[in-house]
């Protein structure tokens, strides 16, 4: 005897395929238009899209192919049984960008404050697992409230889950995040463990713990913006690749990013035919870069010079602003470019440029793009803060990522190149193919005044002019020890070559270094410094 509840349902069941099928339209209407007009005009009002809005501007027209839209939690209690909204606040799936496929998540603030839950993380381990399988980048779209509490420590494993995924696609898929909306708790460290992190101003932030927090702990009173904001985290803590003002804006970056990245690290960047002639000559470097050593320039300026078309997207801008870190195109082939930057600190390496081309320098070399660093690096930045702040250790990551990179590496020596400094940043010794440098060269121990110092301290001490006496020795260390063509006599530079030729150079260079193939030792991993 049937019940009669089941009588009733039985009663409202379509009755032939074409009513499965109304039905189905039905429910796949109801997932795409969200719970309610409300929610939705509620995201708008925040000046925030809707998931499947972000979808849409990230992805080529008509090629997003959703995967579990009809996925519901399965969690009683708190009233979650009578709230079982379709795609359960994640929408996943793939499409493409320019033609090549991308995997994607995107939480949906407007059900449960995109929070995370059981049914919610299973879509995302999902998806995550057949990037990693399909061997294509993924990108997230995150604007979420943190972990379900409602479902309890199922929600915790759930980031569980994403952190060892994260892990496991590191090196081997490139990985996007893109923040824009609250980031909170343990949810934040999931960008953390990705290539980039994408933010957009006021709407966006990341903290693990939240302002109330930290005024109940420390007393410290701090807007979220100020804690955990988009500037925040591109100027002071590192955390933000690239920040922009908007999400339009935001997610055409990531479309461009996307489009110097290899699908993944058996594969090399997608070449573009250049309109830039690989001939051209470059004589505005000749004027651009000035021959006294104590003088500031824009090493931007010079980078334009080079590239193909003076288009670069350069990582991290707002921080550590002393080195450059750019994904850019030579000859129509991507390049990662190092540069010191001399018009900030002179161009030193502190701990925060260390970090920043560290980072940078091993996800180049996961991702099969070829390195060229631009030299002009007086030394290591002195200081008791830059000493007890592990200036040894941040460096050390800095010559390591070097060292451990296998893709073409070329260095170029503009002017200073000093001491440890020099060696760090992939000099011949550690390992770079090609090195080579300008007639402005200074490849030396230490800069002139200061060596002149020590050498020669009691003649100078013992001079009736030491001031005279100092200027003499100075100009004597740098006739016997560096004029331009030092090093290259000794080997240490394989060729000093006019400015105006740095562009064909470096493209006939890489041209010769595109099939290298560097043997390592057998090891499970290294241990870098951390």
């Amino acid at each position: 005897m049937t019940a009669p509840n089941e009588t009733s349902q039985a009663l409202l069941e379509p009755a032939d395929a074409r009513g499965r099928v109304a039905e189905l339209h039905g429910i796949r209407a109801e997932a795409l238009a969200g719970p309610s007009r409300n929610a939705t005009e509620a995201q708008y009002a925040k000046g925030k899209l809707t998931a499947r809005d972000r979808i849409e501007l990230l992805l080529d027209p008509g090629s997003f192919t959703e995967v579990g839209q009809l996925r519901r939690h399965q969690a009683t209690g708190f009233g979650l049984e009578e709230k079982r909204p379709y795609t359960d606040g994640v929408v996943t799936g793939w499409g493409t960008v320019e033609g090549r496929t991308v995997f994607v998540y995107a939480h949906d603030f407007r059900i449960f404050g995109g929070a995370l839950g059981e049914a919610h993380a299973q879509k995302i381990h999902k998806i995550m697992d057949k990037a990693i399988a399909a061997g294509a980048p993924l990108v997230s779209l995150n604007d979420g409230a943190g972990a379900r509490i409602q479902e309890g420590v199922s929600a915790l494993a759930g980031y569980g889950g994403i952190f060892r995924r994260n892990t496991l696609a590191s090196g081997v898929i490139p990985q996007i995040s893109v923040m824009l909306g609250p980031c909170a708790g343990g949810a934040a460290y999931s960008p953390a463990l990705t290539d980039f992190v994408f933010m957009v101003r006021d709407t966006s932030q990341m903290f693990i713990t939240g302002p109330d927090v930290v005024k109940a702990v420390t007393g410290e009173e701090i807007t979220q913006n100020g804690l955990g904001g988009a500037d925040a985290h591109a100027e002071r803590s590192g955390v933000a690749h690239f920040v922009y003002d908007d999400e339009e804006t935001c997610l055409a970056e990531v479309r461009y990013l996307l489009s110097m990245l290899p699908q993944n690290n058996r594969e090399h960047p997608p070449y573009v035919p250049p309109t830039d002639s690989p001939t051209r000559r470059s004589e505005a470097l000749l004027d651009l870069v000035p021959a006294d050593g104590g003088r500031p320039y824009d090493m931007t300026a010079v980078i334009e010079q080079i590239v193909d078309d003076g288009e670069y997207l350069e990582v991290h801008e707002q921080w550590g602003r002393n080195i450059i870190c750019a994904l850019t195109r030579i000859n129509g082939q991507v390049v990662g470019i190092v540069a010191n930057q001399p018009q900030v600190l002179a161009g030193v390496l502190d701990i925060k440029a260390s970090e920043k081309a560290a980072r940078f320098i091993q996800m180049c070399d996961a991702f099969n793009i070829p390195i060229v660093t631009l030299l002009d690096v007086p030394g290591f930045l002195p200081g008791v803060d830059q000493e007890h702040g592990g200036i040894i250790r941040h460096g050390a990551k800095l010559l390591y990522a070097y060292c451990n990179a296998t893709v073409p590496r070329i260095s170029l020596v503009l002017r200073k190149a000093y001491g440890g400094a020099y060696i760090v940043m992939d000099s011949q010794s550690i390992g770079a193919d090609l090195t080579y440098a300008w007639p402005t060269n200074e490849v030396a121990v230490m800069g002139a005044e200061g060596a002149a110092n020590v050498i020669f301290r009691r003649q100078i001490a013992a001079a009736d002019d030491p001031g005279v006496m100092r200027a003499r020795m100075v100009k004597e260390y740098k006739a016997e020890l560096m004029y331009p063509y030092y090093a290259a006599e000794r080997g240490l530079i394989d060729d000093v070559i006019d400015p105006a030729d740095t562009r064909q150079v470096l493209i006939r260079s890489l041209g010769m270094l595109r099939s290298k193939h560097a043997e390592t030792p057998a090891r499970k991993h290294g241990n870098p410094p951390q």
